[in-house]
Parts: structure tokens; sequence; C-alpha cells
């Protein structure tokens, strides 16, 4: 059987899938207690968190099954001007097929057409396909912290002007 890769956005029946998502991802990279994405509050109501006019979250599907996602919203702490990628985690059956790449390319287009400037991101060193993946799609990684995310635990900053 052909594998079959989309995106869609996000609705109230993907919470469930995408958290469990977060959660297998997170703890795979020793990334979990405080300072690190798997404890915000948005985790479990991933819809919600993403339902204001300036916030879109995608979800990626293999065969039908949630295998990953993707958001862009406004950066906490920061100018209206900046938004955040966030909450980017794949299964590993949903990696390595361009699928991320896409997903990215997207969540730019969709960041300039909701007037965001520039796009920040935090994650951290070991993941390191990840950091690839944003480096290669034009994220310049930064030596600073931009507003405030909470994730203390990260160490390592991406950003990208949208002008």
């Amino acid at each position: 059987m052909d594998n079959h890769l989309s995106y869609r956005q996000i609705s109230q029946e993907d919470n469930p899938a995408i958290a469990e998502i977060i959660k297998v991802v997170m703890t795979a990279y020793g990334c979990v207690g405080e300072g690190y994405s798997i404890e915000d509050e948005e985790v479990n109501s991933m819809y919600e968190a993403y339902s204001d006019e300036r916030s879109v979250y995608y979800i990626v599907q293999l065969n039908g099954k949630v295998v990953g996602g993707a958001g862009i919203s406004q950066l906490a702490g920061a100018d209206a001007t900046v938004c955040e990628l966030k909450k980017m985690y794949f299964l590993p059956e949903g990696r390595g097929h361009g699928l991320g790449r896409k997903l990215i390319i997207q969540l730019v287009a969709d960041a300039k057409e909701l007037g965001y400037q520039r796009c920040y991101l935090e994650t951290v060193k070991r993941m390191k396909a990840a950091n690839y993946l944003y480096a290669s799609c034009g994220f310049t990684e930064s030596s600073e912290t931009v507003g405030y995310t909470g994730h203390g635990g990260c160490d390592t900053y991406y950003t990208i002007d949208l002008t």
C-alpha cells in the first residue's frame, strides 16, 4: 500500500491524538518536566489554543492516521509582529517524507498573510533532524531568546524574517 501523507487544519477531535504525539516525542528526546513544552496547558486542547484569528495549527496524517502537527501563533511577551512556530512534532513514521518542509513553507506563508514580520522558534540541539530542517528552510540560529515561552529547557533558538 502506498503511503498517503497529507495535512489539514486541526479539529477539536484531533486533541487527544496530537496531545499523545507531543508527549511521546518529547519523552523520546528526554524533554520532560518543567521548562519543556510537554508541560504547556495547551497540549491537551490544541484546537482551542489555535482558534483565534492570528493562529493556525495543522495536523499531519499518514493513511488517515494522525502522525504529527505544527502551528503558529503570536509569541507571548513579544510585540504583535512576531509569531512563534510551535508544537512541531512527528511520530517516526511521519518523518523523512518531506512533509515537515511543506508544513514549514505553509506556516511561513500563513504567518505573512496574518501580518507577522518575524517568526521565532525554540528547540533542543539533540533534535538534530529538526534543527537541520529549520536551518534548511531559512531559519537562522540565534543566541538570544525572544518573548516568553516558558521553555527554559530549550537550548537552541531560530528566527526568520518574513518581510
